[in-house]
């Protein structure tokens, strides 16, 4: 397998978004009432094409833990009433990390991804006292995934090698 290369970025400021407005008719919803069986089955939905794993092995304990914690924040998009993506937001005082982001496969490509992620980093913003947004993605990720986060505003701030 080759190695992988992980991407950090950030951004420091709401005005840095440039946002993409069209929402294709896109619906986005909190989930309002936690339910760690969702998140899982968000994360097996979304991220099986991208080679994410590293919460497969999780107990349903470990998934009630992270998705049921007060400080993460879930929000589902849909598209025509089915899941099409989704996307996490974890915050730790003054920063969020968008945790997870990413559409189901067969709402990939059809421009879908620059309007939640726009929502995502606004959504982010919205939260008192936030003065930092945080992201990574990797080089097994959608070859677009870099791409759309420089496109909305993020800088990058680290690369990592990791080998495999």
């Amino acid at each position: 397998m080759p190695d992988v290369t992980i991407y950090y970025l950030e951004m420091t400021s709401p005005e840095a978004l440039l946002p993409k407005h069209d929402s294709k008719g896109l619906i986005i919803s909190q989930a309002q009432i936690k339910q760690y069986q969702f998140n899982r089955f968000l994360y097996a939905f979304v991220g099986q094409a991208w080679q994410w794993t590293d919460k497969l092995k999780w107990t349903n304990k470990q998934w009630q833990q992270y998705s049921e914690a007060d400080n993460l924040h879930l929000y589902v998009a849909y598209l025509e009433g089915s899941p099409a993506g989704y996307f996490e937001l974890q915050q730790e005082g003054g920063n969020i990390e968008l945790m997870y982001f990413g559409m189901g496969e067969k709402f990939i490509g059809k421009g879908l991804g620059g309007y939640l992620l726009s929502k995502a980093i606004s959504t982010a913003w919205e939260i008192d006292g936030i003065k930092r947004l945080s992201v990574n993605t990797c080089s097994l990720d959608h070859p677009n995934a870099l791409n759309n986060y420089l496109a909305r505003g993020f800088k990058l701030y680290k690369t990592e090698i990791e080998s495999t």
